[in-house]
């Protein structure tokens, strides 16, 4: 799944700006980046005792000097035309970063996998 979304991300860009798109952290030292990670599973669809779909979460991560809304929207637009659902209620509030000096926000989305 991993490659699946860096392939979704490859040449990501935001109004002319290259986003960087990481699993679990980026080691780059510029800003605006995204990192992503697998959350959760949930065993959604079963059918005669035997599980034939699940579901994924994956939790994405933005950080930026500056406002980010443009990064988050054009992600949104990228991950659910590519079969990722949302999770608003997993999404967390706007954080600040003190001691980094980024602005960070966490989204979740889900995506329904075969088993």
């Amino acid at each position: 799944m991993d490659e699946l979304i860096m392939s979704i991300f490859d040449g990501f860009t935001v109004d002319g700006v290259a986003i960087p798109v990481s699993f679990m952290f980026y080691e780059g030292h510029g800003e605006p980046y995204i990192v992503f990670s697998h959350e959760d599973n949930d065993n959604s669809f079963s059918a005669d005792d035997e599980l034939l779909k699940h579901v994924e979460y994956y939790d994405f991560d933005v950080y930026s000097k500056g406002n980010y809304l443009r990064i988050i929207e054009s992600m949104k637009s990228i991950l659910e035309a590519n079969g990722f659902t949302w999770q608003v209620s997993k999404t967390s509030p706007d954080m600040y970063e003190p001691d980094t000096k980024y602005f960070h926000k966490t989204l979740n989305f889900a995506i329904i996998k075969e088993d």
